[in-house]
């Protein structure tokens, strides 16, 4: 499954914990789904929607952190400012649906900094920059909560905390309808309330279990 799949199952549990009688169909990809042409009752994914024919509700905010393991930025140097960073190996994000690299949301006294950093790898996909952070093969740029683990553990370090802005936020999105199914409803709010809670956190009964939710699939990530 994939890391942002591995994000959302503690809230998608605790909706199926208050809902027994449901059976989601979830599908979890990179690619960027027709929420229409394809049939999916509701969506999650990060970035917006730019659809009339569609419904959004924001699920909340997450930060990034540049991370790297101990071992690197003890043989390597840890930075102290963005600049540094060029002196660094670097492994990127690439969106699945346009090929650019994601950019480090990197700032100084609340102003954007468009540095040209080293492009040591890409790929399309959290894990890979995880691995290869944690094996000391150079630092990466990722949402805290793909790396809150190895934080906690030590086996990642991360630097230049206070030079990182808030950019990413998760959205659901569904059909837009004058009368939206109650099942839909109750999901969005569901999940709108605890998709970025702390797995210790989410209730495992909600008000949400009168309404006979059942959601027929899942989500994306762009």
């Amino acid at each position: 499954m994939l890391l942002i799949g591995m994000l959302m199952m503690p809230a998608i549990m605790a909706f199926m914990r208050a809902c027994p009688e449901i059976e989601p169909d979830l599908d979890f990809t990179d690619r960027i789904v027709d929420v229409i042409d394809e049939g999916f009752d509701a969506v999650i994914r990060t970035g917006e929607a730019r659809d009339s024919r569609l419904m959004m509700r924001r699920a909340g905010a997450f930060s990034h952190r540049i991370v790297g393991s101990p071992d690197y930025l003890a043989t390597h140097g840890t930075p102290s400012t963005p600049e540094e960073l060029i002196d660094h190996a670097c492994h990127h994000h690439k969106y699945p649906s346009t090929g650019k690299l994601e950019r480090w949301p990197l700032t100084r006294d609340g102003v954007d900094l468009d540095l040209t950093l080293p492009v040591t790898s890409v790929a399309s996909t959290l894990e890979p920059q995880i691995c290869l952070a944690q094996e000391g093969f150079g630092l990466a740029c990722l949402p805290q909560f793909a790396v809150r683990a190895q934080l906690r553990r030590g086996s990642l370090v991360s630097v230049l905390d206070d030079q990182l802005r808030e950019v990413g936020a998760f959205h659901i999105l569904w059909p837009a309808s004058r009368h939206p199914s109650p099942k839909v409803s109750a999901f969005v709010s569901f999940m709108a309330d605890n998709l970025l809670r702390e797995p210790q956190t989410l209730p495992c009964r909600s008000s949400a279990r009168d309404e006979g939710v059942r959601p027929e699939r899942g989500a994306d990530r762009k």
